[in-house]
Parts: C-alpha cells; structure tokens; sequence
C-alpha cells in the first residue's frame, strides 16, 4: 500500500520561506518522480503542477523561488520556497505516479501573511 504523507505548512510573511516535506511510504522510493502541486480552493481543480524530482521543472509561478529536494534515505521529497508571494498560499500536496495509478496525499495548508 503506497501512502503519501505531506508536512511543514503554516504561516509564513510575505518574502520569507518555508520548506514542506513529503514522505513516502512504499517501496523504493529513489525510482520514483514525485510532483508537487497547489490546490487553489476546494471547488477547483488541483492548481498548477510546482515541482518533479528526477529532472526538476518548475511552474513558470515560482521559478527561481522554490526548490525541490530529495533525500532517498528518508524516502522523503522536499518543497523548499523563499520569497514568498501573496498568490503563493494554499494546499500543497505532492503525488506519484506508479504505473497507471496515482497517488495524493493529504496536503499541507501554507498560509502567507502579509
């Protein structure tokens, strides 16, 4: 059983950074490319694709500001963001895709205070 689990949101100011962490649980992690998304609000469909592991891209959004990281020991993918932005704050969850499913995990709410 593959899960997902993300941590590490919470209140950040404006231009300050903050790192989420998504930790897999499953097997062999270091073959998987693990993606970070951002849920704008609940009605909508998941926000933009951030971040992937393996050959990291980066949504034109946030470019040059946020960084993804991986630590394979840990089976854990990290989302680290600086300079944040007021359109920056919402539910961010990674996923991975394995074969034909793909897997979310709950989230983890970042809130920018100005």
């Amino acid at each position: 059983q593959v899960q997902l689990v993300e941590s590490g949101g919470g209140v950040v100011q404006t231009g300050g950074s903050l790192t989420l962490a998504c930790t897999f649980y499953g097997t062999r992690f270091a073959e998987h490319a693990m993606t970070w998304y951002r849920q704008y609000a609940a009605s909508r469909p998941m926000g933009a694709r951030i971040a992937a592991a393996g050959n990291p891209t980066y949504a034109e959004a946030v470019e040059g500001r946020f960084t993804l990281a991986r630590d394979n020991a840990k089976s854990t993918t990290y989302l680290r963001m600086d300079n944040q932005k007021p359109e920056d704050p919402g539910l961010y969850l990674c996923n991975v895709r394995l074969g034909d499913t793909v897997y979310w995990g709950q989230g983890t709410q970042v809130i920018v205070a100005s």
